[in-house]
């Protein structure tokens, strides 16, 4: 019998595949907890939510919470150390942050900012953090969402005479060097950001969501993050990224044609003596079977049992769409954005096989990989539902005919 974290680190380890060889390196801090000004609600929630996702993607992660400038910069320099040589480094942050004439300032908790000279001293410049992470590195890629509503700015602004000081980030150059950069801001430049009412901010939410999405690049990851932060905020927040990318970075590769659960004659043997925990025993299924048996009691069901042919009506159990054969849903309009997050004016009005090229060959050829995974059709949405999958499983079952 297996331990159910053997288990678990194996499956991860699978539905990763290549990716698993990268050395990945985060550093996550959170700011919630400001000695000199109001403390904000969910900048160290943030972090630490943000810190447990990563290392859910295979990043070793170095995290820091509610540091003064002195535990910063010693966190900053032991993220530097561990950082050096790998294929990806990323840096969160979350808390207050500023800009002084272009350069952008993140402030530890115990910053005061008095006067001009509290920036060298108090706060810690995102140069330097960004510097760190290009010491033979091969993609970076940050996060910062720093940019909500700060009092302190205006208190240095004021104290110190200083024109341009602005709680809002100022935008990013990316060098050259590596596979290339990705900065992410949780605003546009310039511009606030919010805090939330919930349990994180609407930035972190959205990507919290969507970052470790399977087969997913982050480029489109944060496409789908500012459509989220835009329509949370009713239009007052749109994320900004300014992106070098050289290579697709997709931070959760899935072979969709693999096993969702990890079969027991592939997973590692449990140690000698150790107790089962399987709930299943009695029933002779593993825990892995009753959870792909879970799986495929989402799966939708079909309003007939019969066979699927390409260009008959099809009982899908969908008024949306019942009635229909696949030859006329593949060029008629889709139920639901191609693309997760897509804009309604971008897709509604046009036609499925002209955004996808489909045609009856290349959907034989898709609808082979549902029926090979049944599971599969749960995985990603798809422009004509659930159903329609369901049924290309069936008709692929039948020979494409």
């Amino acid at each position: 019998m297996f331990r159910a974290a053997a288990l678990v680190a194996f499956a991860l380890l699978l539905s990763m595949g290549a990716a698993s060889a990268e050395r990945r390196v985060a550093l996550v801090l959170g700011n919630s907890q400001y000695q000199h000004a109001a403390p904000l609600a969910n900048p160290a929630r943030d972090g630490q939510a943000m810190a447990d996702r990563l290392k859910d993607l295979g990043f070793e992660v170095v995290s820091g919470f509610d540091l003064t400038k002195q535990q910063t910069q010693a966190t900053v320099a032991q993220f530097a150390r561990e950082v050096r040589g790998a294929d990806i480094a990323l840096f969160f942050y979350a808390g207050h942050g500023l800009q002084v004439a272009g350069k952008n300032y993140l402030l530890p908790v115990d910053a005061a900012l008095e006067d001009e000279t509290s920036l060298d001293f108090e706060a810690v410049s995102v140069d330097f953090v960004l510097r760190q992470m290009s010491r033979e590195t091969s993609i970076r890629l940050v996060f910062l969402d720093a940019c909500r509503d700060n009092p302190l700015a205006d208190v240095l602004a004021k104290s110190a005479g200083i024109k341009g000081a602005s709680s809002g980030l100022a935008e990013i150059p990316i060098e050259n060097g590596g596979a290339g950069t990705l900065v992410a801001f949780a605003a546009s430049p310039n511009q606030l950001a919010y805090d939330g009412s919930g349990d994180h901010s609407p930035f972190t939410t959205a990507l919290l969501q969507h970052i470790g999405e399977a087969n997913v690049s982050v480029t489109e990851a944060m496409n789908r993050v500012t459509s989220d932060v835009f329509k949370a905020t009713a239009g007052k927040q749109r994320p900004w990224i300014n992106v070098s990318l050289t290579t697709e970075v997709v931070l959760h590769k899935v072979d969709l044609n693999a096993p969702l659960i990890v079969g027991e004659a592939s997973a590692p043997q449990a140690e000698a003596g150790s107790e089962t925990r399987n709930t299943g025993a009695a029933s002779g299924q593993t825990d892995d079977q009753l959870a792909l048996n879970a799986l495929r009691e989402k799966i939708p069901k079909l309003a007939t049992d019969g066979p699927i042919f390409f260009d008959r009506p099809v009982k899908f159990g969908d008024a949306a769409i019942d009635g229909k054969s696949i030859a006329q849903l593949i060029k008629g309009e889709p139920l639901f954005s191609p693309v997760e997050g897509l804009d309604k004016s971008v897709w509604q009005g046009k036609h499925c096989d002209g955004c996808h090229q489909w045609n009856e060959t290349r959907l034989c050829e898709q609808a082979k990989n549902f029926a090979a995974n049944d599971v599969s059709v749960l995985r990603l949405q798809h422009p004509l539902g659930t159903r329609f999958k369901v049924a290309l499983a069936r008709w692929a079952q039948g020979g494409c005919q």
